[in-house]
């Protein structure tokens, strides 16, 4: 197993993407911290459904938006499991609206979770590895609109945007420490985000014609991606964005 021994967190785990990375993480070997907010059922049940594969994992509530929630993710996950390697953030929001209609307060909350809570979240992470000594892995799951744009998504897209120099410069200053940053940039991934979508088979069909593959990625394609990120054959890898989307970016020539 690629991830014996390690501790991981991952925001925003109970559903979705999240999940898939949770599940990925224990099956190699990593104590997992599910991170939630809202209904604990979900969470509690991906706890159960990883102790039943022999894995790891508790499940604990909290806001990435908030510091004093984050230093008690950190601080149950050390008390628990030992120490903390790999920290991933995960948890995001996005509301459409026309960029000319956009309410101030809307794009004010986007920016609050997808850029703030991985600022954050990866500042104090980054203490309790520093504090450790042994170095560690951020990945932040971001998005193809870090580069591409997306008319009626400008604040989704400007947090994305700035999750990228977010971690491209911490991944140089963190780097003395052994401690590495990645992001990782779905394309479309089916998860119950997207199950309004599938209502619409007319816009699923203009969706999967943007994929040269011709389907919607999957979680776990997400969570292996971050398996190998965390793991040691990924030592020498910082600083970088890793695409999984199909193809979409290269029909679409965007970069």
């Amino acid at each position: 197993m690629r991830l014996k021994d390690k501790v991981a967190i991952v925001t925003g785990a109970d559903t979705g993407i999240g999940k898939g990375i949770s599940i990925c993480l224990a099956r190699e070997g990593a104590a997992v911290t599910i991170d939630y907010r809202g209904d604990p059922q979900p969470a509690d049940e991906l706890v159960k459904q990883i102790e039943s594969s022999g894995g790891r994992a508790m499940a604990v509530a909290g806001d990435v938006t908030k510091a004093d929630d984050i230093d008690n993710l950190i601080s149950q996950t050390c008390s628990s499991f030992g120490k903390l390697d790999i920290f991933i953030n995960n948890a995001g929001i996005e509301t459409k609206k026309p960029f000319l209609e956009m309410p101030l307060d809307v794009y004010e909350k986007t920016i609050a979770v997808d850029l703030t809570g991985p600022w954050l979240c990866s500042q104090k992470a980054a203490q309790q590895m520093v504090k450790q000594g042994h170095g560690g892995r951020i990945i932040n799951i971001s998005s193809v609109h870090e580069d591409i744009t997306m008319p009626t998504n400008a604040a989704y897209c400007a947090a994305k945007g700035g999750l990228r120099m977010l971690m491209r410069t911490i991944a140089v200053e963190l780097a003395p420490h052994k401690i590495l940053v990645n992001n990782i940039a779905p394309g479309a991934i089916d998860t119950p985000m997207d199950a309004p979508l599938k209502e619409h088979p007319e816009l699923m069909k203009e969706l999967l014609s943007e994929i040269p593959l011709g389907r919607m990625g999957q979680p776990d394609e997400i969570g292996m991606m971050a398996v190998y990120l965390a793991s040691d054959e990924a030592a020498y890898v910082t600083g970088q964005t890793f695409i999984i989307d199909g193809g979409m970016t290269r029909q679409s020539g965007s970069l």
